[in-house]
């Protein structure tokens, strides 16, 4: 018996299904599916232990736009040009990553158990994620309309992007815009910051000799309140955080705001830096409990926000980071501090010492400390490095 041709509906039918292979194929080829490396890790407990009294650096990493919190479920979340690394906070092993190779990332933050991140496809900052700190599976994914410029800051609960032309705040645990704004018409933002006292703009328009210091509540979006601030001759004000208090750079001194009101709680003189490019020309503001700690050209001071009043005031290398306060053996809040030969364990209600940890050479100026467990972990401007 010979064998009939199948019927025209079969050709049509077998084609057609190839080519919408072939149109799926390229179609993956060409998105950033297929561009994206990523790996993920198993959720583990958080490392125990607190830290030995003597410690050696054990790992270290490069990146780039670190963030000020960076370490979360234990993980240790390090952005670089086309992605992010997460490593182990004790043994600084890779856990996991996620890379795009048609993308370059325009900044990234840790906040709430979570990481956020926002890619530049076509010049413009429009694609945001967030990721399980602790495991790297995708939270959520949405489509955002920045600058190309634009910067990523994160404190509990917001996530702030922002530019020269305007901020936008993001929900970090969902996807949803909470609110944007943008500078007066003609203005620019020189700086901006995002802390527990909300977010902080640092405006400078045409025809004024001063800068105007403004604070939105970071939930909603309302103003608080606005203040210029002088410029002094031959200087510049540069806004240093806003956590706790709003505090600005104005010449030799700082200008710490209450957040309430804006009203002056505090004015500090800057200490001289010795010029040397060792980065103690730095300023850094961060908060414990409910003080506001400020350092700068190596010296930490701990302000209360509500009289202005310096508890205690120590040399110091840096600051420890915000969500990182510690108990001592007596029950009392204590935050480690880096200093010239290690971390100190300082009680913040007094400054006073209850713990150490010394490392052999010191450490370097302009950094933030997160404890983890019997691991220390130590952020500076480009690097993160690991003690225990």
């Amino acid at each position: 018996m010979a064998l009939r041709p199948p019927p025209l509906r079969v050709w049509i039918w077998t084609a057609g299904t190839l080519v919408l292979a072939l149109v799926a194929v390229l179609l993956y080829r060409g998105s950033s599916v297929a561009a994206t490396d990523s790996t993920t890790a198993p959720a583990s407990p958080l490392p125990g232990g607190t830290p030995a009294g003597q410690v050696a650096q054990a790992w270290s990493a490069d990146g780039q736009g670190l963030p000020v919190q960076l370490v979360q479920e234990g993980r240790v979340v390090v952005p670089r040009e086309s992605g992010l690394v997460a490593h182990d906070a004790v043994s600084g092993e890779e856990a996991w990553h996620y890379r795009r190779d048609d993308a370059e990332l325009c900044g990234a933050t840790a906040v709430d158990g979570l990481v956020v991140a926002v890619f530049r496809t076509a010049g413009r900052c429009d694609e945001a994620l967030a990721l399980d700190a602790a495991t790297g599976v995708r939270q959520w994914t949405r489509n955002l309309s920045l600058r190309g410029d634009a910067t990523i800051q994160g404190t509990s609960q917001a996530v702030l992007a922002s530019s020269a032309t305007g901020v936008v705040v993001i929900d970090p645990t969902g996807d949803n815009v909470r609110w944007r704004t943008a500078a007066d018409e003609g203005c620019r933002l020189t700086d901006t910051a995002v802390g527990s006292s909300g977010v902080a703009l640092l405006q400078r328009c045409p025809g004024s000799d001063a800068v105007r210091l403004r604070l939105f509540d970071s939930f909603t979006g309302q103003a608080r309140w606005s203040r210029d601030v002088a410029v002094p001759d031959g200087g510049e004000v540069t806004l240093v955080g806003a956590d706790r208090l709003v505090t600005v750079a104005a010449g030799g001194t700082l200008l710490a705001s209450r957040p309430d009101d804006g009203s002056e709680a505090a004015a500090l003189p800057l200490p001289e830096g010795d010029g040397d490019g060792d980065g103690d020309g730095g300023l850094l503001q961060g908060g414990a409990g409910d003080l506001a700690l400020l350092w700068a050209r190596g010296t930490l001071w701990a302000v209360d926000p509500a009289t202005g009043e310096v508890r205690w005031e120590r040399p110091a290398r840096g600051l420890p980071a915000t969500a990182d306060a510690a108990k001592t053996a007596a029950g009392d809040v204590a935050v480690w501090v880096p200093e010239e030969g290690g971390f100190v364990l300082r009680d913040l209600a007094t400054g006073e010492e209850a713990g150490r940890a010394d490392v052999d050479g010191g450490l370097e100026p302009g950094g933030r400390t997160s404890v983890t467990g019997a691991a220390l972990v130590y952020r500076l401007e480009d690097r993160v490095l690991g003690y225990r």
